[in-house]
């Protein structure tokens, strides 16, 4: 009809619109042809020659670095200054080294720091990242006098590596769309997205549905990017408290990504350096704290980043194992919060179990733990979030058939939003939560 239309108002001849036509069904013919045989010249997929994921690599750093990015904090380029109420601190991240108890700052800035040695690139993006959303990170410092920026962690880079820590727009699906762009165009760099509180990833849930979490099974596109999400049941409201770990283990499948909730700083510096050393390149969702940022339980001794690893579960156990009768497993912040209630009761009969890594599950290093108790009479699964939140729903459905035991569950209530309005509430509901799990 448009044809006629054409030919009627004079735009073009009978002629002309025959000849187009035949143009067009010529040039689908020629695709089509050459599609064909370009279908005869396929290669067979090559086999995937890595190792099993997760793999295991070496993730330990030497003193002599550690000592050289401590001094980062505080040998500043010359003729700068930073803010008075800043420097202290950046002289008590040099002196952590010294005192042998590294907070989760510094070993952030160990892990970034040893990876910039070794000539990968970094990128950390988000909503207040220079700083850190908790005043925790002070990537990039400001001159007192001349407002110019600088990044302390530079000095240790190899030459022709870069160190990007930017605040970016608060638009999360514009932004976590972009840095998992470049998280695949490069693939051996530390590319991280950071929240200001993990709540605030549901704004870019298109991205974590259709890319993060399916890209390589839809496409064979990898990508490494690190989603950086603040959480923690911590009184501050239903839209401060969580990152909904309980969503991004519904996505888990076919080993498509890595969940972790690191309680310490060195299992946090691990964690970091294996996703950039291992030789497999999925996406990393870890969900970090808030107040156990500088909390004392969450400290590492210097030696846990010159001799360990990323462990996927910290047994926590003060006392003979043949007197434990409950174990408790749990993942993040209500793991020392539970430790500490059991130790102040003077307890000898509960053993903690705090998951580092949720998935993929560490069934076999769980198996291999408990095979070490022999008097234990029940599992707990403790979570200080909803019971149809945080990783419950997926431990009941994935953890327990595989142990072939019960795990009893003991949370908050199931709940329409993450967290209570009231802080007096939510305290209350803690100090409940924590006497329920060790009486």
């Amino acid at each position: 009809l448009y044809t006629e239309s054409l030919i009627g108002r004079g735009d073009i001849s009978a002629e002309e619109a025959e000849t187009a036509l035949a143009h067009y069904q010529s040039e689908l013919e020629r695709v089509l042809a050459a599609t064909k045989e370009d279908l005869k010249k396929l290669e067979p997929v090559p086999v995937d020659n890595r190792p099993t994921f997760p793999a295991e690599v070496e993730t330990k750093i030497t003193r002599e670095l550690i000592d050289r990015i401590a001094q980062t904090q505080t040998n500043l380029r010359q003729g700068f200054t930073p803010h008075p109420r800043l420097w202290p601190q950046l002289e008590r991240r040099a002196q952590m080294i010294k005192d042998d108890n590294i907070d989760w700052a510094m070993g952030e800035a160990l892990a970034v720091g040893s990876l910039l040695s070794e000539g990968h690139w970094v990128r950390i993006a988000g909503q207040d990242s220079r700083r850190g959303t908790f005043g925790q990170r002070h990537g990039v410092i400001v001159d007192y006098k001349t407002g110019k920026g600088y990044k302390p962690l530079k000095q240790v880079a190899k030459e022709g590596t870069r160190l990007f820590i930017v605040d970016s727009a608060l638009t999360e699906f514009a932004g976590m769309g972009f840095e998992y762009g470049y998280s695949v165009a490069s693939p051996k760099s530390l590319v991280m997205w950071e929240g200001q509180f993990g709540d605030f990833a549901n704004g870019a849930q298109t991205i974590i549905d259709e890319f993060i979490s399916s890209g390589e099974q839809k496409w064979q596109q990898e990508s490494g990017l690190v989603l950086l999400l603040p959480h923690g049941m911590e009184g501050q409201g239903p839209d401060h408290s969580s990152g909904r770990i309980e969503r991004f283990l519904s996505l888990a499948a076919q080993d498509n990504m890595t969940i972790a909730q690191p309680s310490t700083s060195a299992s946090y510096f691990h964690l970091l350096r294996w996703q950039v050393l291992n030789p497999h390149n999925k996406p990393l969702i870890i969900f970090t704290p808030k107040s156990m940022l500088r909390a004392k339980p969450a400290t590492s001794a210097t030696k846990e980043f010159t001799e360990g690893k990323f462990n996927p579960v910290i047994e926590d156990i003060k006392t003979d194992k043949t007197k434990v009768t409950k174990i408790v497993m749990c993942t993040g912040k209500i793991g020392h919060e539970l430790a500490a209630a059991r130790d102040s009761a003077n307890l000898e009969n509960i053993a903690i179990l705090r998951l580092e890594r949720i998935y993929p599950l560490p069934l076999q290093e769980i198996k291999n733990i408990l095979s070490g108790y022999s008097n234990y009479a029940k599992i707990i699964w403790a979570q200080d979030e909803p019971a149809n939140q945080g990783a419950y729903p997926f431990i009941i459905t994935e953890l327990a058939p595989q142990l072939g035991q019960v795990i009893s569950r003991i949370s908050r209530p199931a709940s329409s939003a993450p967290a209570v309005g009231s802080h007096t509430k939510h305290d209350q509901e803690q100090a409940d939560l924590i006497k329920s799990v060790i009486a």
